[in-house]
């Protein structure tokens, strides 16, 4: 079996890492861009007291732009990835939980959200979707070498230089 080189799996990690920053930036500017959408879409999955509803609305877009920013740096990687990981699921589980109610949402994932009309859902294509995400994220727990990354350039800093007869200018040697 041939294993795939170094360099490919890093440009397979930066495709990664730089894609699900698109998504976290792209979610969050557009949740952050219209506040009271947000909050209507956070109040139609009927999961969270009132009191937490306002501060999720707030907080959540913030977290996708924070995110969404040390993946396009390349910054903490891992633990980046594993974040965005964790939100994936807490989301993905938020949808699922909706459909088995019998709620007629839209996620409000990339903006806008709240209540639709009755078979306007489109619950499976959200889960695929977002499993998708969440597999980018898994990806780069697993692996978070990467080229271009804040990462590569703090580990060389340290006098770690990859593996020997490599030069790993620019990438992330995993935190």
């Amino acid at each position: 079996m041939v294993r795939p080189s170094q360099p490919v799996l890093n440009t397979v990690g930066t495709l990664a890492r730089l894609g699900l920053a698109a998504v976290w930036l792209v979610s969050g500017a557009l949740k952050l861009a219209d506040p009271g959408q947000t909050l209507i879409a956070v109040q139609a999955y009927e999961v969270l007291p009132d009191a937490l509803e306002n501060v999720v609305a707030i907080a959540l877009p913030l977290v996708e732009l924070v995110l969404g920013l040390l993946l396009l740096a390349g910054l903490a990687t891992r633990w980046a990835a594993a974040a965005a990981l964790g939100l994936l699921v807490v989301l993905i589980a938020g949808i699922a939980q909706s459909w088995a109610r019998g709620l007629s949402i839209d996620c409000g994932c990339f903006g806008g959200g709240g209540h639709v009309a009755a078979g306007q859902t489109e619950y499976p294509q959200e889960i695929l979707r977002d499993t998708g995400f969440a597999l980018l994220a898994v990806w780069l727990v697993v692996r978070p070498r990467t080229w271009l990354s804040l990462d590569g350039w703090l580990a060389r800093g340290r006098g770690n230089s990859g593996e020997p007869g490599h030069d790993y200018s620019g990438i992330a040697e995993g935190n």
